[in-house]
């Protein structure tokens, strides 16, 4: 059993094997869990979570590694949660390619951790809300979510994230694909890397064009930037920032930084509740109760709603 007190003082402190077992015990739903969620609520909430997303091959990688130089330069002290499709223990790579990452891997102020889906759909991995809550703890002021890029699906990272970051590349068709997958609808700020190729200017001009099809803003409400950048050469990287540090100020101006925050609370007690009601339902199986209700649908005494909620009320009544 983990001594959790003792972890969570040493993640205060800084010590990465301290977190990394911190997310282990996350990753693994830990019977001790619980406890390290109670542990580490109050020291919460201080991380601004940013989010990344878009379409294979568009950067997301270098996009990440080039963020954590820029907020390094200012003092800032960054994780990085990069969900890969692989298991991070079999050796699987760690944002794409761990060498886009060496640069901050000696980093002290720098904390990378690999998370595998595990076959969880919406471009996140299940624990990835109590892994942000355990790099917010641990005292990072910048938390960086990159998702495993698989294009349509990735719309989850908008509800974990304080600031969602669309990224497209010039001459992948990401302009119709963002349409279609719906992610034109959760940026707050836009970027087309690779901007020294050619067409990035008409990518630009067409994902500014799709924003003003969208849905019509009243005075006031937040027009998502585009920047252009070129993230191998670190290009473009400190307007990013700038976009997202104006976007900060204009959510906390207007209580939606709050209110985006309370959301995502939401739906993590959300989740929670229906995987404990999903385990305690899932082990009635062969169990002689759920057999009964069986037979009565078919008997025409009963429908499946209300079998449904007689079987509910059994579980959550303990029965």
């Amino acid at each position: 059993m983990a001594d959790v007190p003792t972890l969570v003082e040493q993640a205060r402190q800084g010590r990465p094997r301290a977190v990394a077992r911190l997310i282990s015990l996350v990753e693994g739903a830990s019977p001790q869990l619980r406890e390290v969620m109670a542990a580490l609520a109050p020291l919460s909430g201080g991380a601004y979570v940013v989010g990344l997303t878009g379409s294979p091959g568009v950067g997301k990688s270098t996009s990440t590694s080039a963020l954590v130089t820029a907020y390094r330069k200012i003092g800032k002290r960054v994780g990085v949660l990069a969900v890969d499709p692989s298991s991070p223990f079999s050796g699987g790579a760690l944002l794409g390619d761990r060498v886009r990452m060496s640069d901050h891997s000696s980093d002290p102020g720098v904390y990378i951790r690999s998370m595998a889906t595990r076959g969880h759909l919406g471009g996140l991995a299940w624990a990835a809300p109590q892994a942000i809550r355990v790099l917010d703890a641990a005292g990072c002021d910048v938390v960086l979510v990159e998702t495993v890029g698989v294009g349509q699906s990735e719309v989850e990272i908008a509800s974990q994230a304080d600031t969602s970051v669309v990224l497209l590349a010039p001459g992948m068709g990401d302009g119709i694909q963002a349409a279609k997958a719906g992610i034109l609808e959760i940026g707050d700020v836009y970027v087309v890397n690779k901007a020294d190729r050619d067409g990035a200017d008409a990518t630009a001009r067409e994902l500014n064009h799709m924003l003003g099809l969208g849905e019509a803003r009243s005075p006031g409400d937040w027009r998502p930037p585009i920047v252009k950048t070129v993230a191998s050469r670190g290009e473009g990287i400190d307007e990013v920032v700038e976009a997202l540090e104006k976007h900060r100020a204009w959510m906390e101006e207007r209580g939606a930084l709050t209110e985006r925050r309370a959301r995502r609370a939401a739906g993590e007690v959300e989740a929670i509740a229906m995987t404990a009601l999903r385990e305690r339902i899932g082990d009635l199986h062969g169990d002689r109760r759920l057999g009964v209700l069986a037979e009565r649908i078919v008997a025409g005494e009963l429908d499946p709603y209300a079998a449904a909620d007689e079987l509910i009320e059994g579980v959550t009544n303990g029965g």
